[in-house]
């Protein structure tokens, strides 16, 4: 391989690295966009504490839960194909496994969260 040609290599090789690392950073951004959803489900909750009928207040609450594990599984799913469609050389990516715990993890927390909105 010419020197020029192992130029534009080493950048498209830099430029898919870079892509990873943007992925990563997109799938946390789109986490804290969930955890933000949570939040408000929470603060409807405080504001709405004496609402009548409560069943009113909580079941808003609880569409901003729903739409809060969408996204957790909607960014968990554009992470991955993202990551299918890269190789990585010398950025060291997260493992693919990360993405799903993580989602795992926060919908449980969701879901304990909507019980815990439920019962007071």
């Amino acid at each position: 391989m010419s020197e020029p040609e192992d130029m534009a290599k080493r950048r498209t090789d830099w430029a898919e690295d870079r892509t990873i690392l943007a992925n990563e950073r997109t799938f946390s951004a789109w986490m804290g966009t969930g955890m933000g959803a949570i939040g408000v489900a929470i603060g409807l909750k405080a504001v709405f504490g004496a609402f009548e009928p409560t069943w009113a207040a909580k079941a808003v609450a609880t569409i901003f839960l729903i739409a809060a594990i969408l996204i957790f599984w909607a960014a968990r799913r554009q992470a991955l194909k993202t990551y299918q469609r890269l190789n990585q050389t010398d950025a060291e990516a997260q493992p693919t496994r990360s993405f799903t715990v993580l989602a795992s993890i926060l919908t449980t927390a969701t879901v304990l969260t909507g019980a815990i909105l439920w019962s007071l």
